[in-house]
């Protein structure tokens, strides 16, 4: 086996991985979560982190069927990795805004309550809450 020197940055094995884990507020850093609480997001998915990334001009790609490796919960939700690359053939960087793998998962967490798809559901969910509010007659202990 070549050790990973030999190998070229540009291989598909040598991207970065993100973990949705890894951008998580619900989680702590004993769970998984690797940047500051106040610049996570709440349950990030994979392909989120993947449409970020593809959008900004990175090469990533969605590894659907991987899991976090300290990630309990089995639910679709949960699964799935990004691989993504930083480091061109040569050993230079693809962008220089994204020297590190800190600094794509900064961006990636500050980007991803940006997106569309966010955007949408936070206004479908007003609506659904006002309703379930409403229809709560009769609930109450009967009296003797």
């Amino acid at each position: 086996m070549a050790c990973a020197a030999a190998r070229s940055p540009a291989d598909q094995d040598r991207f970065i991985c993100i973990y949705p884990a890894y951008l998580n507020n619900k989680k702590t850093i004993a769970e998984g979560r690797r940047i500051p609480i106040s610049k996570a997001v709440e349950n990030p998915t994979a392909t989120e982190i993947q449409d970020v990334c593809s959008a900004v001009g990175l090469n990533a790609f969605l590894e659907k069927n991987k899991m976090y490796s300290r990630e309990w919960n089995r639910d679709a939700q949960y699964r799935g990795r990004v691989r993504v690359q930083l480091k061109q053939e040569d050993g230079s960087l693809c962008l220089v805004q994204f020297p590190s793998r800190k600094s794509v998962m900064l961006y990636a967490a500050e980007m991803i309550p940006k997106l569309k798809t966010r955007t949408q559901k936070t206004g479908g969910s007003d609506q659904t809450l006002q309703q379930g509010e409403g229809s709560k007659k009769g609930k109450g202990k009967k009296k003797k």
